[in-house]
């Protein structure tokens, strides 16, 4: 692998990592949101990454990681009764979200510090290269 891929790959782990927390905010944000019907709640969305291969070589390490889709999360909603509420269904009940403010917190650590992590990466590489041409003074 040659120096130049590191911060390529440095770059793409960044960039899922801000999709990442993106979606993390976007989660937050509809915390509370609430809907008369199942089908108009929202519902947490989690990224699925994967890793992009070299296509010239496939023998060659990956170079990256991609953002191969979003995903809404399958875990039941929560049904209030709620019959004074204007959103009510003709039930009574009214729908939350599903987004766990626990797991999103522990996620927005966790693209956080990868994140920073890939940062590191592009800092003790750029060093490194920084390095290696002084040698030769």
């Amino acid at each position: 692998m040659s120096m130049f891929k590191v911060f390529d790959t440095a770059a793409s782990g960044m960039s899922a990592q801000s999709m990442r927390l993106n979606l993390v905010s976007s989660n937050l944000a509809n915390v509370d949101s609430i809907s008369s019907s199942i089908g108009g709640t929202y519902r947490a969305r989690h990224p699925v990454f994967a890793a992009i291969l070299n296509q010239q070589n496939p023998d060659d390490p990956s170079v990256g990681v991609q953002v191969k889709g979003i995903v809404e999360s399958q875990a039941p909603l929560n049904m209030e009764f709620a019959p004074n509420n204007p959103m009510a269904n003709e039930e009574g009940y009214i729908f939350r979200s599903n987004v766990n403010v626990v797991e999103e917190m522990a996620n927005m650590i966790s693209a956080s510090r990868t994140y920073q992590s890939n940062v590191e990466v592009v800092n003790a590489t750029k060093q490194l290269m920084s390095a290696t041409l002084r040698m030769g003074e």
